[in-house]
């Protein structure tokens, strides 16, 4: 009797590697990366003597808005929701505390600020407070500036922010700066 043996199959892995290699740069190239993203923030230009670069604040003109470990948010130690912070920046930038700012339209209150110009946020964050939190204060406190700026785009020039050029748009900026300094909390 003759005896069967099968042989086992031999495949060719020699294009194999050609193969998974087009792949690669395949997925490669069609595939997008996302950018990182991030908070767009203008950071002040470098100073050489630090002594000459810091400035007092008179308390009035300092706006303290505290995220805790808790996520809990204080406006000037007073417990606040996320909705606050918007309406509470605002009226803090725009008071005219002085009564010589002839674009504001606050309330002139002697607790907030004395004008736009000298108005400054401190937000303090606990190291432990979660990242999606203190982004959302951030995003409030920049959603304020940006109503402020807006009014003033359609009150002195009759057009919103997006159709400005770009001498108007540094003016309106000018008349409302971003005062924001961040301390974390150990």
């Amino acid at each position: 009797m003759k005896s069967f043996r099968q042989h086992p199959a031999k495949v060719n892995t020699g294009s194999m590697a050609d193969i998974a290699f087009l792949l690669l740069i395949f997925f490669l190239v069609s595939t997008t990366i996302s950018a990182e993203k991030g908070l767009l923030r203008k950071l002040p230009a470098y100073c050489e003597n630090p002594a000459q670069c810091e400035t007092d604040i008179k308390r009035r003109n300092l706006l303290e808005i505290t995220l805790n470990r808790n996520n809990e948010i204080l406006i000037s130690s007073q417990r606040a929701q996320l909705y606050d912070v918007t309406n509470t920046v605002v009226a803090f930038v725009d008071n005219n505390g002085l009564g010589q700012c002839h674009y504001c339209s606050g309330q002139q209150s002697t607790d907030y600020s004395e004008h736009p110009l000298k108005a400054a946020i401190l937000l303090r964050y606990d190291a432990k407070s979660r990242y999606d939190h203190f982004v959302a204060v951030q995003d409030k406190i920049s959603l304020a500036y940006d109503q402020l700026r807006e009014n003033y785009a359609k009150t002195h020039f009759n057009t919103p922010m997006e159709k400005l050029d770009g001498t108007r748009l540094n003016l309106v900026k000018a008349k409302y700066p971003i005062k924001l300094s961040e301390v974390k909390i150990e």
